[in-house]
């Protein structure tokens, strides 16, 4: 291995810079690979860290790590990695088996699956940890070596939202148009559905000189840590009902145009669509939204004279995560943050702005490349037929030979098992029987499948429904790059070998399109890979064609759309907005969903018919109380927890989910701080232990969403979607709250959240 291996962290789209070394003494021998579901994720490794990390200065972490990042090297030599193929047998059990079979099977399942039910019976489903190139040749295996439409990925459930309302207000789709250092100078910053002090902690020095201004504003139904930096009059915590966000927008809207706060020379000069925006925010006067969302009229008025008054000054910006946008009208919201940017001439301002906060490792790079089922690399719609042309002279084929639109991921979950729908499913970077919502059904699909195979490093619960489970490298054992949350290309580089049996998914996808005798070539080096994505990209929107290896290495700053010949856009929209004419659009948006009818009231029915709610706010079946859910994250775990819940530290520190419930709404229940409760709706039930705390609104309750079976809040969630954008409605789901059953003890829960 190389010493002093530059490189970033495997976790959120932070991308916090790290360097790898060999620790002062040798790392124990002997990891025993895992090869049945019944092994310990979460005992003490045995063997030590193989490598050493610090944190290296860069400017969105400037040298800081979270718990996450800390630990992350504990995985690479972890007791319970898989490190040989496994073939599930007839028993249910999963045994060894050499590469050269696991190869012919995968081979044989395929053309076996084309023949039956045709090629789009062969399913993809990604990820967004996955590097640039593994996404881009993904895309490309899928397409050309399977022949299938049917491909998608787990960014569905982040940024589609969002993505989807970028690029119909502004033509383009980049998650922050600015470098994240933009913000320490802001002196108004609204946050509307993020948690960065937990999901992302080094984010949080950014946001220090608008609380230094007392101008943080956090839109959070719950006091969550980041919403906790607004006391002291660090700013403001609006605390709306789960699913009204839209209808706060709107407001904050209508007091911008309506008190004269909005800025006419920007809107003439800079915008199309006005007058229609006007009109539809017209009935959302500050009174009327107040009693939607239970925001005071005085704090709606109060949040949007700060914004306005912080573009004048230091500086504003609007930032939304998925709080406001996984949702079905997430598309929505996500433009009526978008809208209120423009009115207050925000974005492409020298000073202030509109952002996004991508999640996911590379979830900005993962969407870009390939894996979306209408996308093609570049950001190249699949149905545009120039984009079509292009991609076919890069990869050398007949454009006949690159299907068309796929199903985006809740649908293409849904068709697993069916008759007409996937029969053999690939995964890669994704945990879906966690992840996904309606996790119950997705779990039956799964089991419904002629062929699952899983490419991971872990036993997850997707992997131990597969009948052919493939070890991949670690980020500190492969070579790439990562595009993080502004839009900067990354270098990841490779600390150490992987462990014998381990191959790269590039090794995996390039053996098996020889094996299919795929049109065009394929590639197990990175870098050959990334050149090809080079070309690929050149001319789409997202273009990377003049970013190469050695700039990176070098360690030039590299923001996408980097055109060759051109020096990159660390700043988007300076001058003109990606649409044919350079303005950005006003969209109109109203709310699809039927909100509550009051602030305090009990929640409305969700679409699952679970019951009828009561004068005494209880099921007419006695099921319990009829609250209603959201879903998140916690300090230390990420996604679907299936790497942060084998490391031991931060297994330890949280073992298993706990509902927060308001003291009052507990009481109602008799339900006491630290008791198993029972949470059920018509898709399903989930057990865990209550915590109290006046953090949260007293009709919702907060789940976290990194845990599996027994406490798994995914087998609560809908998979209604976004009409536009995909998304699954996350956000917002009716349950009921009852004390648990009283046989249910600790050790049993915390088994259950650590398998």
């Amino acid at each position: 291995m190389t010493n002093g291996a530059a490189t970033h962290c495997p976790y959120c789209a932070l991308q916090c810079a790290m360097t790898l070394s060999t620790p002062a003494a040798p790392a124990a021998k002997g990891v025993t690979p895992a090869s049945q579901p019944g092994s310990d994720p979460v005992r003490e490794q045995r063997a030590a860290p193989l490598l050493d990390m610090a944190g290296r200065d860069f400017p969105t972490n400037r040298g800081g790590l979270c718990r996450k990042g800390w630990t992350s090297a504990s995985l690479l030599n972890h007791p319970g990695r898989v490190t040989e193929p496994l073939l599930r047998g007839a028993d249910g059990v999963h045994r060894p088996i050499g590469w050269d079979e696991a190869l012919d099977r995968i081979t044989a399942a395929v053309k076996a699956t084309r023949a039956r039910y045709g090629a789009d019976a062969v399913g993809v489903f990604g990820g967004g940890g996955l590097t640039n190139e593994k996404a881009y040749q993904l895309g490309k295996f899928a397409r050309l070596a399977l022949g299938t439409s049917r491909i998608d990925y787990n960014g569905r459930f982040c940024m589609s939202s969002a993505a989807a309302a970028g690029m119909r207000a502004f033509g383009l789709d980049r998650g922050l148009p600015f470098p994240l250092e933009d913000l320490d100078s802001a002196s108004t910053i609204l946050m509307l559905g993020s948690n960065v002090a937990e999901t992302m902690p080094p984010f949080v020095q950014h946001l220090q000189g608008a609380r230094d201004a007392g101008g943080l504003i956090v839109v959070d139904p719950r006091r969550s840590a980041t919403a906790a930096f607004t006391s002291d009059g660090g700013g403001l915590h609006l605390q709306p009902l789960p699913g009204t966000d839209l209808a706060l927008l709107l407001g904050l809207a209508h007091v911008v145009i309506h008190e004269g706060l909005a800025d006419a020379g920007y809107i003439a000069a800079r915008t199309a669509g006005y007058d229609a925006l006007v009109r539809s925010v017209a009935s959302y006067w500050p009174e009327r939204v107040q009693s939607l969302t239970g925001v005071p009229a005085g704090l709606i008025r109060d949040t949007a004279r700060r914004l306005a008054d912080g573009s004048r000054r230091g500086g504003s910006y609007i930032l939304t995560g998925r709080g406001v946008e996984q949702h079905v009208d997430g598309t929505d919201t996500a433009t009526a943050a978008i809208n209120l940017a423009l009115l207050l001439g925000l974005p492409g301002a020298a000073r202030s702005g509109y952002g996004t906060l991508t999640g996911q490792g590379n979830g900005q790079g993962g969407r870009e490349h390939g894996q979306k089922a209408d996308q093609l690399p570049g950001y190249r719609k699949i149905t545009d037929p120039a984009a079509r042309a292009h991609m076919a002279a890069v990869w050398g084929v007949p454009e006949a030979l690159i299907p068309g639109p796929g199903l985006p991921a809740v649908q293409l979950l849904k068709s697993l098992g069916q008759p007409d729908g996937v029969r053999c499913l690939f995964v890669h970077g994704a945990n879906v029987a966690v992840s996904a919502p309606d996790a119950n059904a997705v779990i039956a699909g799964l089991r419904n499948l002629d062929f699952l195979v899983v490419c991971d490093f872990f036993l997850s619960e997707t992997a131990a429904e597969a009948d052919l489970i493939l070890p991949v490298t670690q980020w500190a054992e492969e070579e790439g790059t990562l595009t993080n949350l502004e839009g900067r290309v990354l270098r990841r580089r490779r600390a150490l070998a992987p462990p014998p049996g381990v191959r790269s998914e590039l090794w995996i996808m390039t053996r098996l399109a020889e094996a299919l005798d795929a049109p065009s070539t394929f590639s197990e080096d990175p870098e050959t890979v990334f050149e090809e994505l080079r070309l690929a990209s050149q001319g789409g929107l997202a273009d990377y064609s003049g970013i190469d290896y050695a700039m990176l290495d070098r360690g030039e700053a590299a923001y996408w759309p980097y055109p060759a010949g051109s020096t990159g856009t660390p700043r988007l929209f300076l001058d003109s907005f990606a649409h044919a004419d350079g303005r950005a659009v006003f969209t109109p948006v109203t709310p699809r969903r039927r909100m509550s009818s009051s602030a305090s009231g009990t929640a409305s029915a969700d679409r699952t018919g679970a019951g009828r709610v009561g004068a005494d706010g209880l099921g007419a079946d006695g099921a319990g109380t009829a609250m209603t859910l959201v879903t998140g994250r916690l300090m230390e775990h990420y996604q679907s927890g299936a790497q942060t819940r084998r490391v031991a530290a931060l297994a330890a520190a949280q073992p298993e989910a706990r509902l927060q419930i308001h003291p009052a709404a507990a009481a109602a229940q008799g339900i006491a701080d630290g008791d198993v409760v029972s949470i059920s709706n018509g898709r399903g039930e989930v057990s865990c232990r209550a915590e109290l705390s006046t953090d949260i609104r007293p009709e919702t309750v907060f789940l976290p969403f990194h845990f599996p079976e027994l406490q798994s809040a995914n087998r609560l969630t809908e998979a209604a979607t976004d009409p536009i954008s995909g998304m699954p409605e996350f956000k917002f789901s009716q349950v009921w709250v009852k004390p648990g059953a009283a046989t249910l003890r600790a050790g049993e829960l915390q088994k259950e959240g650590a398998s």
